[in-house]
């Protein structure tokens, strides 16, 4: 087996988490006490720019670039706010990432925040992550004992405190305005900017929203340099490493650290194990449940956000979910459907009611009861959600978009024979 450097899992234990102590005995807050020491704001901006961090959220916006969107004028308090929601199905490395070591996403929010000059944080943390909510608010507590958190970090006139906000628990929290109008304990509707949140962000202010996964990288960006950073990707457009969440027909399931464009062969063959017993790779969704169906003939490609652009995909959250020839894949996708209208806002007509539609037609088919006509009908409302007032709809058709696409004969499968044929 391939052994790849470990950078966020570098202190990983099989069956706690990594203390304060064994994360300084790793160059813990080293980081952050040379940023206070000799950074401005804008040099930190710039080395994570220099480093092309993209945020491990999903969307892969340059984390770099969201800190300068923040004006030099703007008023204070500034806020930075870590997203744990982690709603999408296939997904759980952020949980991994903090029950292996908090400290690491502690330091990265810091470092985050000396670059916006902002004095408040927020973890923004799903209800069922209850153990990582405790685990958060209890490392908190000694980082601020230590001096690395609260008035004076490590003696300098910075000023940063954390507070960890357990969600009311939906879907759509997860997108970033929605999150925040949930902060302020409004209805967790979108808005569509602008004001972006980094101009008008919570309760008016500026607030620079990053994924778990996205600060755990920063202090190691600050520490090694962005040329280190950016060798660590097999792909030339990647930088850094990325934690994978695997999932599925695959022997060893779980959560790998791996550098940015390693093969999705690679991981489904080697570290998660290769495929169980008497089970044949037919496709995986690459980076949770509002990604497209890889079939075979994506078998092979390098996992890295422009890779999968140039072929019409998306890395989305690195959550790997591995299907099977057995695995009817319309009985999937309605699974998925079903979760998708089920917790959408409702705030706009193409989600509220073309996501149950689209749900329909995928039962009828389930059920035998398709007709040929549902085919080019899916095609016309997936495009529908395509106006919606968020993400959240495109994103929610894009495993129907891609059945049809790459899975049109198995559809046809289902009207022929007026059942699913793998019952």
């Amino acid at each position: 087996m391939m052994h790849y450097p470990q950078v966020l899992f570098q202190n990983r234990k099989p069956d706690r988490i990594a203390t304060l102590e064994e994360y300084r005995q790793s160059g813990g807050y080293q980081a952050l006490a040379d940023v206070i020491r000799n950074y401005t704001s804008k040099k930190v901006q710039e080395v994570l720019v220099d480093a092309i961090l993209l945020g491990r959220g999903g969307a892969a916006f340059p984390a770099g670039r969201k800190l300068m969107t923040v004006a030099d004028e703007a008023p204070y308090p500034r806020y930075i706010v870590c997203n744990a929601d982690e709603m999408e199905p296939g997904t759980f490395k952020d949980r991994v990432m903090i029950h292996a070591d908090p400290h690491m996403i502690i330091e990265g929010m810091v470092i985050d925040a000396y670059g916006a000059k902002a004095e408040k944080g927020i973890i923004f943390i799903r209800p069922e992550y209850e153990s990582a909510a405790r685990i958060l608010e209890r490392e908190i507590e000694i980082a601020r004992k230590e001096g690395f958190l609260g008035k004076n970090i490590l003696g300098s006139d910075f000023n940063f405190d954390i507070a960890v906000h357990r969600s009311a628990g939906r879907y759509i929290c997860g997108e970033v305005t929605a999150q925040l109008n949930a902060l302020m304990g409004k209805r967790a509707n979108p808005q569509q900017p602008p004001p972006y949140p980094t101009e008008k962000g919570l309760w008016n202010l500026p607030t620079v929203l990053q994924n778990v996964e996205t600060l755990a990288n920063i202090p190691h960006i600050i520490k090694n340099g962005a040329e280190w950073y950016k060798s660590l990707a097999l792909t030339e457009s990647g930088a850094g490493t990325k934690l994978f969440s695997v999932s599925g027909k695959v022997n060893n399931p779980g959560c790998f650290e791996l550098p940015m464009g390693i093969k999705l062969s690679e991981i489904i063959e080697i570290h998660a194990g290769g495929m169980t017993e008497g089970s044949e790779y037919k496709a995986c969704l690459p980076g949770g449940a509002s990604t497209r169906f890889l079939p075979r003939e994506f078998y092979d490609i390098e996992l890295d956000f422009d890779t999968l652009r140039d072929v019409g995909h998306r890395l989305g959250t690195g959550a790997i979910m591995v299907f099977d020839q057995k695995t009817c894949l319309v009985a999937a996708t309605l699974n998925l459907v079903e979760f998708f209208a089920r917790e959408s806002c409702g705030w706009c007509t193409p989600c509220r009611e073309g996501l149950p539609y689209i749900r329909d037609l995928l039962r009828r088919l389930e059920r035998g009861q398709g007709e040929e006509e549902y085919i080019p009908m899916l095609q016309q409302m997936s495009k529908h959600l395509w106006s919606a007032y968020c993400a959240f709809a495109p994103g929610a058709v894009s495993p129907v978009e891609s059945l049809v696409t790459y899975f049109e004969d198995e559809i046809r499968e289902h009207i022929s024979q007026k059942q699913c044929p793998f019952k």
